[in-house]
């Protein structure tokens, strides 16, 4: 089925701060900070903003009572920083592997991207990234060539690692890149993420993961089964709070808020944002950024 303009997300769609709730506030705070050089933007009773800069990364939001969730359940793969330069990345990735409570499990040349992947004292997945030149993707017939190729931590370090960029660490800027979740299957997640709300397949592994974007980007959002395949809908737990997605305008807003409609998707529109979820109990919010 081909899908029409009006039907997709706008081309200046990107993502925003991810939701997470945390059991042990004190150490997640501390990890943020310490590990990965976020600044506390905002602190409540019930929560705590942190990014680099004025631009938010990730909201704590305190839930002691929930209990940690199995691997095998739908929620949070990583929420992925990218960063501008290769020298902020390896700062940055020195500084998570120097922290203690902070577990390095890999590294990857992916052909767009150069990646390197944390877990957070909660389980919480983290991708630290720097996107190659965009004009050195593959793309064919609509989908982006990505792999993933062994990328050695010392040698990129001793590459990219410059003492101007450890010394600016908190003050280098990043975004949220894209966010990876774990989903029960493939299929349901192309019906829902694709063709309801009007994301770019561009490119998929099989019955195993799906790769997603607006405007050409080789990902916004991605969804795997490596974990949870068969999952049913998510319980109320730690980890992932909720996703927010940040379109152009109130128009663009109000059209996905006619498609979630259609598709008899509930939701919550104010206007200026909406908020839904998808077929696992993964919390979106879409707003005007």
């Amino acid at each position: 089925m081909t899908m029409l303009k009006e039907d997709k997300l706008a081309a200046a769609t990107h993502m925003n701060a991810v939701q997470l709730k945390v059991g042990d506030m004190k150490v997640m705070s501390e990890y943020y900070q310490k590990a990965l050089g976020l600044t506390v933007l905002d602190e409540t009773a019930d929560g705590t903003r942190l990014g680099r800069g004025a631009q938010e990364l990730v909201n704590l939001q305190n839930a002691p009572g929930l209990q940690l969730p199995a691997r095998s359940e739908a929620g949070l793969f990583h929420t992925a920083l990218l960063f501008n330069s290769q020298a902020d990345l390896a700062a940055t990735v020195l500084s998570a592997a120097q922290f203690d409570q902070s577990k390095f499990v890999g590294s990857s040349d992916h052909l767009v991207s150069e990646a390197f992947y944390f877990t957070d004292p909660e389980g919480n997945g983290i991708e630290l990234y720097f996107d190659r030149p965009r004009e050195t993707w593959t793309w064919n017939n609509g989908e982006v060539r990505m792999d993933t190729i062994y990328l050695d931590p010392n040698n990129y370090l001793n590459t990219h690692l410059s003492e101007q960029a450890v010394a600016s660490l908190q003050s280098a800027s990043a975004d949220i890149g894209h966010v990876h979740l774990q989903v029960g299957d493939v299929a349901t997640a192309r019906r829902f993420y694709v063709d309801t709300l009007g994301f770019d397949e561009t490119t998929a592994l099989g019955n195993q993961a799906l790769f997603v974007s607006a405007g050409g980007y080789h990902h916004h959002m991605a969804m795997n089964v490596w974990n949870s395949r068969g999952a049913g809908p998510r319980k109320d737990t730690l980890g992932l709070g909720e996703v927010l997605i940040n379109v152009p305008t109130a128009d663009e807003v109000g059209k996905l808020a006619q498609r979630l409609s259609f598709a008899g998707v509930t939701h919550h529109h104010t206007g200026a944002e909406l908020r839904f979820n998808d077929p696992w109990n993964n919390q979106l919010r879409v707003a005007v950024a």
